[in-house]
């Protein structure tokens, strides 16, 4: 078996299917097993799905055991030379795995890759190419240092911005979303340290890559992680878990800094939660929030069949989506150029809505990453599913937000 595949799954049961449909495209033909460890969904997931893959190995946790135990528990059973870890809101491009496994076969000292992670709206993600959290790093990150000098080679270490984003590179930290992983690196180094239950674990297995002997790598392979709209950065959740994860990772490989080093970086934890909180009071207080209405908000333009189109269509007329929706009968021989080909106004439409059997997945991760125009979101459609998945809301019978 060349290759592993590991997917952990918690109530995204649309997204995965779209991540799965988007894998199998990518491992056609090749010999490659795919996991899917379910951690305890409340939204049908297991049933959904199973049906429609039934070459997945599906493995169903009755409680959420958190990200790193729940890889931990398909690594075990795996068999391939290599190990791909999956986050389940994700898009491939058919050529993904193959670029991956050409660039590890030809670098055997390279025991971890990461890919260039785009959002629904073609923007980079910087979580792409990171630094290790140095005690240091990580102060100039807490204290906001960080982003005055994003590009300083001292200071901007935590991002890699100085880094060009479409080059390869050697990196420290490969993103959990997507790391490429070579089997026997994990042999020596470990599996995921399962103290970790929702942040740092990636950081953790790429500090311990290196100290095994190996390389990570950044590769500038486009692919879609929907994670920067699922996850609320200024939340008081996401502060308080992920730099409790970062108290974590210091705790085990800093511990020679000290108490007063302990003391100021935990400090600067609990900075960052107060400023969260002080954040989220005032914007209760002193700003007006229009109540939404997606039935004139939302407005699509759409590209594909002549089926899909109408059910689009009839998608929109059900949910009672009453903006100016524009249709276009197209596909991937005809009009390689996708929506770029078509004049509309900046703020003319909220999504671009593709249909992913008249467009490969690579040529639609290739066309949101061109789109110039700032707020516009990837739409994906498909007519085996009757599902419109863009990054905050599922469509399909009734509006799902994520």
């Amino acid at each position: 078996m060349k290759l592993s595949v590991v997917i952990v799954n918690y109530n995204v049961k649309h997204f995965l299917e779209l991540c799965l449909c988007s894998l199998y495209r990518a491992i056609d033909q090749l010999p490659v097993e795919v996991f899917v460890v379910d951690n305890a969904s409340s939204d049908g997931s297991l049933e959904y799905l199973t049906p429609r893959f039934p070459k997945v190995n599906f493995i169903a946790n009755k409680e959420n055991v958190g990200f790193a135990r729940a890889n931990n528990q398909a690594i075990a059973v795996a068999k391939g030379e290599y190990i791909l870890l999956l986050n389940p809101d994700t898009v491939l491009g058919e050529n993904t795995i193959t670029d991956c496994l050409d660039f590890m076969e030809n670098n055997p000292d390279v025991g971890g890759a990461g890919v260039k992670m785009i959002t629904g709206d073609g923007s980079f993600l910087p979580e792409s190419k990171r630094g290790f959290p140095t005690p240091m790093t990580s102060l100039y990150k807490l204290t906001g240092i960080s982003k005055l000098f994003p590009n300083s080679h001292r200071f901007g270490k935590y991002h890699l911005r100085y880094l060009n984003e479409n080059q390869i590179h050697s990196v420290d930290v490969l993103a959990g979303a997507f790391m490429f992983l070579r089997k026997s690196a994990l042999d020596k180094c470990g599996l995921l340290d399962e103290d970790f239950f929702m942040y740092g674990e990636d950081i953790d297995l790429s500090y311990r890559i290196t100290k095994a002997g190996y390389k990570n790598c950044y590769l500038p392979f486009p692919f879609i992680h929907y994670k920067g709209e699922s996850t609320k950065k200024n939340s008081i959740k996401y502060v308080r878990v992920f730099y409790e994860a970062m108290m974590i990772f210091f705790r085990k490989h800093y511990p020679h800094y000290g108490i007063f080093f302990a003391f100021v970086v935990k400090s600067g934890i609990y900075l960052r939660a107060l400023l969260a909180v002080l954040n989220r009071i005032f914007l209760k207080l002193f700003t007006y929030t229009r109540k939404s209405d997606l039935s004139t908000e939302l407005c699509f333009l759409v590209l594909g069949s002549e089926r899909m189109i109408s059910e689009v269509q009839e998608l929109c007329l059900r949910n009672g989506l009453k903006g100016k929706h524009r249709y276009e009968v197209a596909n991937e021989e005809l009009h390689p150029d996708g929506h770029l080909d078509i004049q509309y106004a900046g703020n003319e439409f909220t999504h671009i809505v593709y249909d992913r059997d008249t467009y490969s997945f690579k040529k639609i991760i290739q066309l949101i990453s061109a789109t110039q125009v700032t707020g516009v979101e990837l739409g994906i459609y498909s007519v085996q599913t009757g599902v419109l998945v863009t990054p905050k809301k599922v469509i399909n019978e009734t509006i799902v937000f994520k």
